[in-house]
């Protein structure tokens, strides 16, 4: 259960200073440095802190080696792991003040989380209260905790046994987590505690949160600026779902040209806000452009424009009159809650430019009033412009995907995105260390055409290396666009990932390349195993619509994560989904990372067969030989987007038994899928 314990420090200081994912890296490199050397000195810091990510891009060895001198003159004092801790927050505090980090506030418009600035908004928090009050005070648990009170630590201490999260993740976007997955008792205990953050932190991942720098045993404890940090982007994702072609089709009337369409289907929500309200803004003859949701705001004239026009019947003559900005704001407010809109922040906040407030602000007022004319012709056109349905659901599990990786660029669209082979060059480093050749790459903006050739075709360059099936593909195909050269070469990608990951766990023993029908033999022997009858001939084996076969793969691997009680026979469509829907939850809650839809697990879709198949898989072959012991709850394991995989807390070896049942399996390659050009062509010719 090294995975739950976490690594403890007895400086409770420094243990709020850092997650467990970074005290788990940090223990790595340090216990490596000291098995290597017997021991670690501060003279060995600036080699071994030049190898962290954090470090390698803003500081020279030599500048590492000047901060260190000030604490230790002769660099030669031995060091413990704390001492080590405390180096590595002294050089990440220069670190930050030599990029300029000045904003120490939870940030709303950006997906990522950080993890060293600690102070959190009162307003934004006061915000994140009055929302969750709203929306989940009907709710049969919770209605019995709520409402929180905003100027005390209730959201802290409710947000530790995980339901919270898991609701709030289901406001944000309905059914994504199966709420009979969720552990709901009065008294929770420590493993029930972690299944539901494991089910919170895997959903968020898949509703589009990025969560990396988050760990179970950081909302276990409540860390506030992170349970604030992920509050922050579930809520945004709820506030912007429906700034998009195929929730609100009437968004055409944004556009002046049919050319201008598809730049509107590629804008990601916020710009597409802001185009909304300076649409509505010039037909109230405002003057000015709002481009940004904090200075163009704070002297509340925009706002006071956008509500005349949205809401004539309450207009008062005085909002524009007023001089004052603040008397202002307290007017826009008022005028706002005679339109029903929630009031996420203050006066006060709109006359200093909060961007996480304002952005909340103008979201609430388009969702209560668009100011839109029904126009049935433009309509039925948007509904035209929209993707297939397939295409929509292989788009957003790809673009989850690349968004749980980690990497530095974050995906709002994935078929603008590539369009430049920076995105696509990012993902083939995370998955592939080494394979980009940086020094002849151009990082965006990229003005000239021919430079998004060049990244593109190094791209298609390495994709081959990689023994994808890329026939007839250029980078050109890339740039200009193609949808469906796009997620075949995507799946490949993410398929490699899967099987590189696997093929990890067992490079130790025979190492062995791995196949998908390695794979399918492992989940039916796993099943057969446990005396169940059912066994599967492949991934698009149509008896996987009921989903039983799933159940039953998920109660061999742990024998209490599954509820019998609430499986149907799955007969019918409503059974179906019940079951596929339950799958899903409890796989997460497991310590799966999966991005399938329940419509992939009862259509068949032999993709989403195949990584939902590996990713339990991938858990399994983690966990030790003892699993068996059903008294215990599933351990957190690193989940199969975490590229980053690192010694145990003790700095021992994983033990070769891990995947000895793998390594027991006849492996029959001749009569495997060992090619990725196979497995695409089987997809129906997507080249």
């Amino acid at each position: 259960m090294s995975g739950f314990e976490g690594v403890l420090v007895s400086d409770q200081w420094l243990h709020s200073q850092l997650t467990q994912v970074e005290l788990r890296s940090l223990k790595s490199r340090f216990v490596s440095a000291k098995n290597q050397n017997g021991k670690v000195t501060t003279g060995d810091l600036p080699n071994i802190m030049m190898k962290l990510k954090a470090f390698k891009e803003r500081h020279s060895e030599e500048e590492i080696r000047e901060i260190l001198i000030e604490s230790d003159p002769e660099l030669c004092n031995e060091i413990d792991f704390e001492s080590f801790l405390r180096a590595y927050l002294n050089v990440h505090g220069r670190s930050a003040e030599k990029v300029g980090v000045a904003n120490n506030s939870s940030s709303f418009l950006k997906a990522s989380t950080t993890t060293l600035r600690h102070t959190i908004s009162e307003s934004e928090k006061t915000l994140y209260v009055a929302h969750i009050n709203s929306y989940l005070r009907d709710d049969p648990f919770l209605k019995n905790y709520l409402p929180l009170d905003p100027y005390s630590d209730d959201l802290f201490n409710l947000a530790t046994d995980g339901v919270l999260l898991c609701k709030l993740i289901n406001v944000a976007v309905p059914g994504t987590i199966d709420e009979r997955a969720i552990n709901t008792k009065r008294v929770l205990n420590l493993w029930e505690r972690n299944e539901n953050h494991t089910l919170c932190l895997n959903s968020a991942k898949a509703i589009g949160c990025t969560v990396v720098n988050i760990g179970t045993q950081d909302l276990v404890e409540g860390r506030p600026h992170l349970i604030v940090g992920l509050i922050s982007q579930i809520i945004k994702i709820q506030l912007l779902a429906d700034l998009n072609l195929r929730k609100t089709p009437q968004l055409l009337e944004l556009v002046q040209e049919s050319g201008d369409i598809e730049e509107l289907i590629n804008l990601p929500p916020e710009k597409i806000l802001l185009k909304w309200m300076n649409y509505h803004l010039k037909k109230a003859g405002y003057k000015k452009t709002v481009s940004n949701f904090s200075s163009d705001l704070k002297d509340g004239e925009a706002y006071a424009y956008l509500l005349n026009v949205l809401a004539p019947e309450f207009c008062n003559p005085s909002t524009l009159a007023t001089k004052d900005p603040y008397e202002r704001a307290k007017l826009v407010l008022d005028h706002a809650e005679r339109m029903d809109c929630k009031r996420y922040l203050t006066p006060k906040d709109i006359v200093e430019g909060s961007s996480t407030l304002n952005l909340a602000f103008v979201a609430q007022i388009f969702q209560q009033r668009s100011g839109f004319a029904v126009d049935g012709k433009k309509v039925a056109y948007a509904e035209m412009m929209a993707d297939d349905v397939l295409t929509s659901r292989e788009e957003r599990c790809f673009r989850l995907w690349i968004n749980s990786l980690g990497i530095v660029t974050y995906v709002n669209n994935v078929f603008e995105d590539v369009r430049n082979g920076w995105l696509l060059l990012e993902v083939l480093d995370k998955v592939s260390p080494g394979s980009v050749n940086w020094k002849h790459s151009s990082k965006p903006p990229i003005k000239m055409p021919f430079k998004k050739v060049e990244n593109c075709n190094q791209v298609v360059r390495i994709g081959k290396q990689l023994k994808f099936s890329l026939v007839n593909v250029a980078g050109n195909d890339i740039v200009q666009g193609n949808k469906k050269l796009i997620l075949a070469f995507l799946w490949q990608l993410m398929r490699y990932n899967i099987l590189q990951l696997l093929k990890n766990l067992r490079s130790y023993s025979q190492g062995k390349e791995m196949t998908d029908s390695v794979i399918l033999k492992w989940a039916n022997s796993k099943v057969k195993g446990t005396g169940r009858a059912s066994q599967i001939e492949s991934f698009r084996d149509k008896s996987l619509t009921n989903g039983i076969f799933f159940l039953e793969l998920l109660s061999a691997v742990e024998p209490r994560v599954v509820n019998w009680n609430l499986v149907t026979n799955g007969e019918n469509d409503d059974e179906k989904r019940l079951n596929a829907t339950y799958i899903i939850s409890v796989a997460r809650k497991l310590g799966c990372s999966i991005f399938l839809l329940p419509e992939d697990i009862i259509e068949v879709n032999p993709k989403m067969i195949l990584t939902l198949t590996a990713s339990i898989m991938y858990w399994s072959l983690q966990q030790p030989v003892e699993e068996v012991d059903i008294s215990r709850s599933p351990a957190t394991a690193s989940t199969i987007t975490d590229m980053s995989t690192t010694s145990s807390i003790n700095g021992e070896d994983e033990s070769s038994s891990l995947c000895s049942e793998v390594l027991n399996l006849s492996l029959d390659d001749t009569a495997s899928d060992t090619t990725v050009s196979s497995v695409v062509e089987n997809e129906g010719d997507l080249m």
